[in-house]
């Protein structure tokens, strides 16, 4: 079985409002020419890549109505969509993200609130 980021990642389950990320690969040098030591990139402030993973939202409760016992219980928990999509490319603070290596590969999860800008290929207003 080939190793895709669909079913590399498949077991993976991002919580809340977060989403996790694929860090974009940085050119070794500066636009004058100059090759920059390895992690220089990784300390900077602000880093980007492409969300492979996103979580559920913003948990919100459900009001219930305990007064109908009849009913079939159901989860007490929905969630507010994020903004961010799979797909994205994310800007996002360094600071706030929680590096992790998973099968191999380096990945962020970031939360949404880190998030600065995203960048989505398709049209939004067709």
């Amino acid at each position: 079985m080939e190793l895709t980021v669909d079913n590399k990642l498949k077991k993976l389950v991002i919580v809340g409002d977060r989403v996790l990320v694929k860090p974009k690969k940085e050119s070794e040098k500066t636009e004058s020419g100059l090759y920059l030591p390895p992690g220089v990139q990784e300390k900077e402030k602000i880093q980007s890549g492409y969300i492979v993973k996103a979580g559920p939202g913003y948990p919100i409760p459900m009001q219930t109505d305990d007064d109908e016992p009849w009913k079939a219980e159901e989860d007490k928990v929905k969630y507010v969509p994020l903004q961010a999509k799979e797909g994205d490319m994310a800007i996002f603070l360094q600071k706030a993200a929680f590096e992790v290596h998973y099968k191999g590969e380096k990945y962020f999860i970031v939360p949404q609130s880190a998030i600065l800008m995203l960048e989505r290929e398709e049209d939004l207003f067709d």
